[in-house]
């Protein structure tokens, strides 16, 4: 049959195909002459999605689609790498999948160390950075997750589910069979934007029998960090090789010393974009266009890093002589003691202390200070992910912040109703308010909900869960119904994306969310509805309505 293409949102295509061969060639394709305009291409297990600079879809949405549904999509110019992959077979689940399979534990080990017919290759990523899915499985070892996944698997766990086999890359929940250990190193951030992740997709695996514990490669990686919306920091692999956090060393010449941070506060510029196929999120200001309105009202490039702040409370003292911006919600601040006007530039002299209060509404405001926040990137981006734990952990009391160079002009002088830009958003702390209307598209797999669902999208209320944070937004309310029963494959998410898993109740995933996912979205917000949403507190009702 011929390819699908089903619009994603305002800045991607999702093109299904027929099987994973097919993922893999136009993967490749695409690949090897990127269409101008495409910032990420993410193979999945049946699908590709393609996202792209939004003002120049219509020129990279034709290529994409022209290759897409050409006889001929060619098998790129990269040749094939093949990585071995050293086991030792110790895992929790040996017996377990012997005793499923009926094989003995020899026979799993055998032919898993062997493969299929075709051998391994990595299909795609997702799931955490470095995570590949790897097919090629004997059909004999094609076995269904735990009924009850664990809440930590190692790193370096070699696993199998279903028709997969993959590497924890990091310790983290999982429900996969547990069949052996390696310790070759799945992915390091230092390595680079083009070697972080050791398996791509492509790849050709081959899996080593070892039986000593000692296995050729580095130490497993540090976990992943909690959530930082929880009240966790963010840790990053770069940090730990080096004994302390990263971004924490004095700035040449100054830069502002935190003094108090409130529940919440992180680095964020404007994300990791084309690294979606080896599992990185973009990841990035929950919502964009605040932080570059902030960024550009202090003369700063528009991917400066600036500062998010959750439910005000960040107390700074500029230690030299810049100029600040606050954008998002409207929160009180003042330099001591006088008022700091919203979405406007001002001058702060060096010894000068900035206090945000909490917002009247809304949940986020960004703090952006002329040069920008210079930490240290990331894979290219300053910004924290709470999802994936890379980039700068959470800002404490008691950092100095470093100001970087990332200036591109003067401070704009302050206009009047400089504030009308942020979007408003109903409802005070502790209080409903009204309804905060979300604009929407139409998702690609709208199709999964019968009638009576996709009727309920978009005239049903919810209320926001207090299990909320950058990853998704999570709603309470009447679950929708599904009018196909059966299981989604793996597909690629974006920021924005309206997922509903088995309980019908809306996931609306932001800035940190995962790559890929097997629930069907079944609306994308508009970047003017992402705005909104970064802006809501738990408690308060939304409603999603189709964008015009």
């Amino acid at each position: 049959m011929p390819p699908r293409l089903l619009p994603y949102g305002d800045d991607g295509m999702l093109v299904e195909v027929d099987d994973l061969d097919a993922v893999r060639s136009l993967d490749r394709a695409l690949r090897a002459a990127l269409p101008p305009g495409v910032v990420d291409v993410v193979p999945a297990a049946r699908t590709v999605l393609v996202r792209g600079d939004a003002r120049r879809r219509a020129a990279w949405s034709a290529a994409v689609a022209a290759r897409a549904t050409s006889g001929d999509r060619g098998s790129g110019t990269r040749p094939d790498r093949v990585v071995d992959v050293p086991v030792v077979y110790d895992g929790e689940d040996l017996e377990d999948v012997a005793r499923v399979t009926g094989l003995s534990v020899e026979e799993v080990v055998a032919r898993h160390v062997a493969g299929g017919p075709k051998g391994y290759r990595v299909a795609f990523g997702g799931f955490a950075p470095g995570f590949a899915y790897v097919v090629g499985l004997d059909p004999r070892l094609h076995v269904p997750r735990l009924a009850t996944p664990r809440t930590r698997v190692p790193a370096g766990a070699v696993a199998v589910a279903g028709e997969f086999t993959a590497v924890y890359p990091a310790a983290s929940p999982g429900g996969w069979r547990l069949l052996g250990t390696t310790t070759v190193v799945m992915f390091d951030a230092v390595r680079g934007r083009d070697a972080a992740a050791r398996l791509a997709p492509g790849d050709v695996v081959r899996f080593v029998r070892h039986r000593a514990s000692a296995v050729v490669g580095a130490a497993p990686p540090a976990p992943l960090a909690p959530d930082a919306d929880a009240g966790s920091a963010v840790r990053t692999r770069g940090e730990v090789a080096a004994g302390g956090p990263a971004g924490r060393s004095p700035a040449v010449g100054g830069g502002v010393s935190v003094l108090a941070t409130g529940p919440l506060v992180l680095v964020e510029d404007l994300g990791r974009p084309g690294l979606a196929d080896v599992g990185v999120p973009r990841s990035g200001a929950a919502d964009p266009a605040a932080l570059r309105r902030a960024n550009r009202l202090v003369g700063n490039r528009a991917d400066a890093a600036g500062l998010e702040v959750v439910l005000g409370g960040l107390v700074l003292r500029v230690e030299v002589t810049t100029a600040l911006a606050v954008t998002g919600a409207h929160a009180a601040a003042d330099l001591d003691g006088v008022p700091v006007p919203h979405g406007a530039a001002i001058r702060a002299p060096a010894g000068a202390t900035l206090t945000l209060a909490p917002p009247r509404s809304g949940l986020r405001s960004w703090v952006a200070l002329r040069g920008g926040v210079g930490v240290p990137a990331v894979l290219g981006s300053r910004s924290a992910d709470v999802l994936s734990g890379l980039g700068p952990a959470a800002v404490r009391a008691g950092d100095l912040l470093p100001l970087g160079r990332d200036v591109d002009g003067f401070p704009e002088l302050p206009v009047p109703d400089g504030a009308a830009a942020d979007p408003a958003v109903g409802g005070v702390a502790g209080h409903p308010g009204p309804v905060v209307v979300l604009p929407a598209l139409d998702g690609p797999r709208l199709d999964r909900l019968d009638a009576p669902g996709r009727a309920r999208l978009w005239s049903t209320v919810w209320a926001v869960s207090p299990a909320s944070n950058r990853v998704a937004v999570r709603l309470a309310g009447e679950p929708l119904t599904r009018g196909v029963a059966d299981e989604l494959a793996s597909e690629g998410l974006v920021a924005g994306a309206v997922q509903v898993p088995h309980d019908g109740r809306p996931l609306l995933f932001g800035a940190d969310h995962p790559v890929t996912g097997g629930y069907p979205v079944v609306a994308v917000l508009t970047t003017a509805g992402r705005a909104l949403a970064a802006q809501l507190q738990p408690g308060q009702r939304v409603r999603l309505t189709r964008a015009v």
